[in-house]
């Protein structure tokens, strides 16, 4: 196998465990937290669910990051950056991008310290999976363009 293809390899088993683990998240623990925790217990549940998970989230975007800027370099595909037919590149680029600053900046430095000493963690954990679906239907929309893309379907 040529580096290219193994860092496809590791690249779509990146996102699939990243960005499969926020569609779990969104879809599956934050419902269930909000199913079975009063409200006013829901961001104190769901910060004991995520420092389990954190880690491998920011081990996958990392990875996700790595084999694709390999990819990007290593093919010499700078130039889709400035042609708009390769938006989907673009739309990864920023996903990434936005996970990035989550996981390793706004989260870790201000959102956590936030939310654990937040006075309305109803109202908070609302925001919170409001968010989570908004970033997952674009994380969705990423890896569709990507998907369907990549294989000259757009």
């Amino acid at each position: 196998m040529d580096d290219f293809s193994l860092a496809r390899v590791v690249h779509i088993l990146s996102v699939i465990m990243w960005i499969g683990g926020v569609a779990f998240v969104t879809t599956t623990a934050m419902p269930a937290i909000r199913a079975a925790s009063p409200p006013a217990e829901r961001l104190t549940v769901f910060h004991g669910f995520e420092r389990r998970f954190v880690r491998q989230a920011r081990f996958w975007v990392l990875l996700a990051g790595a084999s694709g800027f390999w990819m990007v370099e290593s093919a010499d595909l700078w130039s889709r950056f400035s042609d708009g037919g390769f938006w989907w590149m673009h739309a990864m680029v920023a996903v990434w991008l936005v996970f990035v600053a989550m996981l390793f900046a706004i989260e870790p430095l201000f959102l956590h310290r936030r939310m654990i000493a937040s006075t309305r963690p109803a109202r908070d954990y609302d925001r919170m999976e409001r968010m989570h679906r908004v970033v997952l239907t674009f994380a969705v929309a990423a890896v569709i363009g990507a998907a369907a893309g990549s294989r000259g379907l757009l």
